[in-house]
């Protein structure tokens, strides 16, 4: 298993889905979200698994700082890749497969 975790260090879920990898004796690399985000091709992978929609975090104060809900949906895509903080975590990859939010119940299937 190659397990990526793209997170934030404010966010619950993300350090509950470190604890559920550790607590497994899973190896993982830690990605922190806020300060390198996706790349571009990071972003296509997993919004061709999971969705854009699954990829927005709507309820977080960001979303309204940049007018999330009043832009065209092409505006929106560049605005989760300049601003990360727009994206739901955790991001958990396993090579092709991909999860936004906490999702142990579809990790297990990967072990």
């Amino acid at each position: 298993m190659n397990i990526q975790i793209f997170g934030s260090s404010k966010s619950f879920d993300s350090k509950k889905a470190e604890r559920w990898f550790k607590e497994r004796r899973i190896r993982y690399q830690y990605i922190d979200l806020p300060s390198k985000g996706l790349s571009p091709r990071e972003y296509l992978a997993v919004k061709q698994k999971v969705g854009f929609e699954a990829l927005c975090d709507e309820k977080s104060k960001a979303w309204e700082k940049h007018f999330m809900a009043y832009i065209t949906p092409e505006a929106r895509e560049q605005k989760l890749l300049e601003y990360p903080e727009l994206l739901r975590t955790p991001i958990v990859r396993n090579g092709k497969e991909a999860t936004v939010g906490y999702c142990p119940e579809v990790w297990e299937t990967w072990e």
